[in-house]
């Protein structure tokens, strides 16, 4: 496993987390394989929301890890709030100190080592979400905050009311959803590229030491398929099978070592049930692709090179 610093957090994370989102849909036997495979590889961050499964996918993984406080110790647990079924979002402290109050009950601990906003909420008034994580903080039940999905003007936002720093953003990052990389090689340019949709957010994070988490690190589209294996990436497929054969590895593999490979020292969030699987993303952290690899691999995706 590969590690990197969170944010300004002071916590050292493996730079592969273990996304909780899709436990349910396993077996209890097979949710503490899952879970004993990501201990077992060096990965001890496990992320959450309140909204995956109306929360039973926290309850099942608190049961899959058999949570108590010698595990606790062991593992950092980071879970997000803010979507109400899916019908709006809310980031007023009642809703944010009622939803931790649930978040924790579920996981059966006392305390988060990260909060996350989930997508921004329209209505937010960072006066209250400010309020709310002092509470958190000083009570002990949250340790460190981020956000999700937020561009970098909202972050600016909410930084100038909140005293605590914002350690991550959750964003959409693969080899074909590269927007925010496309839009700093496109620059200046009338391609669609050039189109800056997440407002410099990729330059803001660095710039401001906030860990970019990447989610759907596999998928294209907003939620469309996965593109490994996609008749509609031919020619991506086609270089990822080439690069995994001069590593002796996968495909998979070779996807999220190109996340890896950027200087921004992402964290990638991998969603996947199945143990086999997890370990070929982990074994992503043992391969540092060359310039020209990352390159190959970007330009096959679809992009292009002004």
């Amino acid at each position: 496993m590969k590690y990197i610093q969170l944010g300004k957090s002071g916590l050292t994370v493996p730079s592969v987390v273990l996304g909780c989102m899709r436990i349910r849909d396993v077996s209890a036997k097979e949710a503490e394989e899952l879970v004993a495979t990501a201990l077992e590889l060096g990965c001890n961050f496990f992320e959450h929301a309140d909204i995956y499964g109306q929360g039973t996918c926290e309850e099942a993984f608190a049961d899959a890890i058999h949570m108590s406080p010698s595990v606790r110790d062991k593992i950092l647990l980071q879970s997000k709030c803010g979507i109400v079924s899916g019908v709006m979002y809310d980031f007023s402290k009642e809703h944010i100190l009622s939803s931790v109050d649930g978040i924790l009950k579920r996981l059966r601990t006392d305390y988060l080592d990260v909060l996350v906003l989930h997508r921004p909420d329209a209505l937010m008034e960072p006066e209250e979400v400010a309020e709310a994580f002092n509470q958190l903080q000083q009570s002990g039940k949250v340790r460190n905050f981020g956000v999700s999905n937020h561009k970098s003007s909202q972050i600016r936002l909410l930084q100038k009311y909140i005293s605590q720093p914002l350690v991550t953003d959750q964003l959409q990052f693969s080899l074909p959803n590269s927007s925010m990389i496309q839009s700093g090689m496109e620059v200046n340019m009338t391609t669609a590229g050039a189109i800056d949709r997440a407002d410099s957010i990729l330059d803001f994070c660095r710039l401001n030491d906030i860990t970019i988490q990447t989610w759907s690190p596999f998928q294209y589209g907003f939620f469309e398929g996965v593109f490994i294996g996609s008749d509609k990436y031919p020619e991506l497929n086609h270089c990822l099978e080439e690069i995994a054969d001069k590593y002796h590895t996968t495909p998979t593999t070779i996807a999220a070592a190109w996340i890896l490979r950027h200087p921004a020292h992402m964290q990638l969030i991998a969603g996947t049930t199945k143990p086999s699987r997890f370990r070929e993303i982990c074994a992503a952290c043992d391969i540092t692709l060359t310039r020209e690899e990352w390159y190959r691999l970007y330009l096959a995706a679809g992009h292009i090179l002004p």
